[in-house]
């Protein structure tokens, strides 16, 4: 059996037809026009970002299950798993800061997501806050360079072949750096924690208050969706500056 690319129309058919729907059924269940979603199947047309969200939102399903939802039987942890593609494979999301494309998203349960993104922003007033999630991450530049700006060390310029390792619930941010006139890179973030992929995605629109995040001094924000009186502001780590090579 050839396996399906998990591309955007694809996770769509799959989920359509699992349902039993015609394209008019499920038309009408997630409010879409018939020919936009027919569009949408046949790789014609992709979705916004807050689109995919409220398409998931009808089916009953998290944005994560949603974009992992794959033609083909997921095999049982354990079962020598592997996906293999190519440069055009993968689900493509834009955001303000990143144009992603998500790689090997038929594999559920994975603890690294793998992806290329080309960077957007050219200034820290233009990208906004930095960025923090759960895990560690690594990049490496394939075209252009970039400009690493992080909380606790000063920006350090990545050129194509250069790569960086970090901790990602340190604040982050990627520039195109000056000179250049955009920048492509491969990054692989890890973590056990759950639905990752959908944070990842959240957060880099900037849109997802049930995450910390930081500002341009590095100063944590609390989430604004916190209403709890219980809750306590977890006191700021202290600043510290290093100079990287």
């Amino acid at each position: 059996m050839v396996k399906a690319k998990p591309s955007l129309g694809n996770i769509v058919r799959h989920i359509r037809t699992s349902n039993g729907w015609t394209l008019a059924e499920m038309s009408q269940h997630v409010a879409i026009p018939l020919s936009t979603l027919a569009k949408v199947e046949k790789g014609h047309l992709t979705l916004t970002y807050d689109k995919l969200v409220d398409l998931s939102d009808k089916l009953g399903m998290s944005l994560s299950d949603f974009l992992n939802a794959s033609p083909v039987t997921p095999q049982p942890k354990g079962m020598a798993r592997r996906s293999v593609g190519q440069s055009a494979d993968g689900l493509g999301v834009e955001t303000k800061n990143y144009d992603y494309r998500y790689l090997c998203t038929e594999l559920r349960g994975k603890i690294m997501i793998p992806l290329i993104s080309r960077v957007r922003s050219r200034t820290m007033e233009e990208f906004g806050e930095l960025l923090r999630h759960a895990g560690e991450e690594f990049v490496y530049v394939l075209e252009g360079a970039i400009e690493v700006h992080s909380e606790f060390y000063d920006p350090i310029t990545l050129r194509a072949g250069e790569y960086i390792y970090l901790d990602s619930e340190m604040g982050h941010g990627y520039l195109v750096a000056g000179g250049f006139e955009e920048a492509t890179v491969l990054a692989v973030c890890a973590s056990a924690a759950a639905n990752l992929q959908q944070e990842l995605i959240s957060q880099a629109r900037g849109e997802a208050p049930k995450l910390a995040r930081t500002d341009a001094a590095g100063n944590a924000e609390k989430p604004k969706l916190a209403r709890s009186p219980t809750n306590k502001k977890t006191p700021a780590k202290p600043k510290r500056r290093a100079g990287v090579a």
